[in-house]
């Protein structure tokens, strides 16, 4: 696989952006706090305007990416972030910044980010051989663990020792250093198909959404995705307040409980390049995740002084971390495999909104169970909730999954035909939109 020049320019290209991208994530924090003194509320504002494109825009970028060349995609995303962060730094030392401007960098840069995580995603397909994808997820994934951990030390670091506006420049030579590799990818991309009279965004959307739905595989990926990520967003709400006031630890403790899900995360990439072809792909996927779901039910029992406690936490983030990004190597395969060149970008756009769409909900239903039941018992409660994602996983067909991936299924048929068929098609489009009271 490294001996594919073209692997390793998406592999690095693909490193230097998320390196760019976690770092940004806090260098834009401090930025506004530190230069331009925003207060808690401005701070929460300018975070969640950062987050805001992932909800928004994933469906119609999933839509979009499919009708483009990946490398295209990637290369114009990576000169829109550099632009982005390289003004905000020259505005920032020209002392022309204000926190609204911010607000626009920080969701351009989120925007963008999302165009690029769609693509690249869509890339390894159109780059690798399907006995492949495994190996190759795992090589993506684990760079995109490290960048994690590194990501938002390096921006704290040039914060703290340079400045904002040159961690902000620092930032966006990251960017600029995956443009030069991604750029150089040789291998020409086939254009996707396009009809002589295309289908618009929101029928392109529907189709996504449609193949996701009639597939069991996918069907089932999306239910467990969105599970786990309303059950985690609940736990967390309720494990940040657990760990200072019922385990009175510190902030360095904190910090240092939830930094082994990093290294953990490595693990879990490189065990996902060979177990599933060794042992089977259902029985490897349900067995990660209900270790790495199911280790968080033993942090309700803990108590007692932090030498005893920070040890056990270290352990509980360390087998979530690996089993967690096993899952996740696991079944971006699977869903590659399964789902057809010109639906890649969609597919995956659409379980990333689904499966993101009700973290709010949780984060909600987290803050409400620990004021009305306590931290204890609330966090034993969500913590169980996220078994629900490896049991709608167990009492799956993708549970029977054995060594080879699953093989392509069919993409639905388009929703736009060349002019030959065009009356006789239009016809059966009428029939199914009002059949399932949707409309063009």
């Amino acid at each position: 696989m490294w001996r594919d020049g073209d692997f390793r320019r998406l592999w690095m290209g693909q490193t230097a952006s998320q390196l760019g991208e976690h770092a940004s994530l806090v260098v834009l924090p401090l930025f506004a706090v530190l230069t331009l003194n925003a207060d808690a509320g401005r701070l929460g504002v300018l975070r969640a305007v950062g987050q805001a494109p992932i909800l928004l825009l994933s469906l119609f970028v999933g839509a979009w990416v499919d009708r483009w060349r990946a490398r295209t995609v990637m290369v114009l995303t990576d000169v829109g972030r550099t632009l982005a962060l390289g003004a905000t730094a020259v505005a920032g030392l020209l002392g022309w910044l204000g926190l609204p401007a911010l607000l626009v960098v920080a969701f351009a840069v989120g925007a963008l980010s999302v165009f690029f995580d769609v693509a690249y995603q869509t890339s390894l397909v159109r780059l690798m051989k399907r006995d492949q994808l495994v190996r190759g997820n795992s090589a993506l994934e684990g760079s995109r663990s490290a960048a994690q951990i590194g990501g938002p030390a390096l921006g704290g670091a040039l914060v703290s020792l340079l400045s904002a506006p040159i961690a902000a420049a620092s930032s966006a030579l990251f960017f600029a250093l995956s443009f030069l590799s991604i750029r150089r990818i040789r291998r020409i991309e086939s254009i996707p198909e396009r009809s002589e009279r295309p289908p618009g965004v929101w029928r392109r959307i529907h189709e996504g959404l449609r193949f996701v739905v009639s597939d069991t595989s996918l069907r089932t990926v999306c239910l467990a995705s969105a599970a786990f990520q309303f059950s985690f967003a609940a736990m967390m709400t309720v494990y940040l307040l657990f760990l200072p006031r019922e385990l009175h630890l510190s902030g360095t403790a904190v910090g240092l409980a939830l930094a082994a899900t990093g290294p953990g995360a490595l693990l879990g990439s490189m065990l996902a390049a060979s177990l599933p072809s060794r042992f089977g792909h259902g029985a490897v996927l349900v067995s990660a995740a209900a270790l790495g779901d199911g280790v968080f039910l033993c942090v309700p029992a803990l108590h007692g002084s932090s030498a005893v406690t920070v040890p056990a936490l270290l352990v509980v983030s360390f087998v979530f971390g690996t089993g967690g990004q096993f899952v996740t190597v696991t079944v971006m395969a699977v869903r590659q495999a399964v789902t057809p060149d010109g639906m890649q970008g969609r597919v995956a756009a659409t379980i990333t909104f689904v499966g993101m769409g009700l973290t709010p909900l949780g984060s909600l239903l987290g803050g409400f169970l620990a004021e009305e039941w306590g931290l204890r018992a609330s966090l034993l409660v969500t913590a169980t909730g996220m078994m629900l994602s490896p049991v709608v996983m167990a009492l799956s067909p993708l549970a029977r999954l054995g060594r080879a991936l699953p093989a392509t299924q069919d993409a639905p048929p388009k929703a736009a035909h060349p002019e030959a068929h065009e009356m006789d098609l239009r016809d059966t489009d009428a029939a199914h939109d009002a059949a399932t009271g949707t409309s063009p």
